[in-house]
């Protein structure tokens, strides 16, 4: 397969429009609670630890390692790789792992986010370091 995919645009809505507008100069935000001091992602303004509503925006270094991942090698699109990354910060996110060998994917491996171009903002995928 030769074309590059074309991913869909995020849409978006108040509550996330700072992550998008972050994710447009290459920098993937997370969410801290200032209650209870855990870190989530997917950025929304309620705790889901906690449920409280005193919530910050944190810049990630969006590094971490693969926690666990599903290689899907029939697909009309072609293989494709979906997993879990567990971010130095904390939080683990679910992700498609892209610019890689997915063969050579693997559980404990470093990854890193990468941003795709959409019609919108930018998605973030990740891809292993190195």
């Amino acid at each position: 397969m030769t074309d590059k995919p074309k991913y869909p645009a995020p849409v978006g809505n108040p509550e996330t429009a700072e992550f998008w507008e972050a994710a447009k100069q290459g920098k993937f935000l997370i969410k801290h609670c200032t209650t209870c001091g855990e870190r989530h992602y997917f950025p929304r303004s309620i705790c889901p630890v906690c449920f409280s509503d005193k919530t910050e925006w944190q810049e990630s270094k969006g590094e971490g390692v693969i926690y666990s991942y599903s290689l899907m090698r029939k697909s009309p699109t072609g293989p494709y790789a979906i997993g879990y990354v567990t971010l130095d910060e904390g939080p683990s996110l679910l992700t498609n792992f892209v610019d890689c060998d997915l063969s050579a994917l693997k559980i404990g491996q470093r990854v890193k986010v990468v941003f795709k171009p959409t019609d919108g903002a930018p998605l973030p995928f990740f891809t292993p370091v190195g």
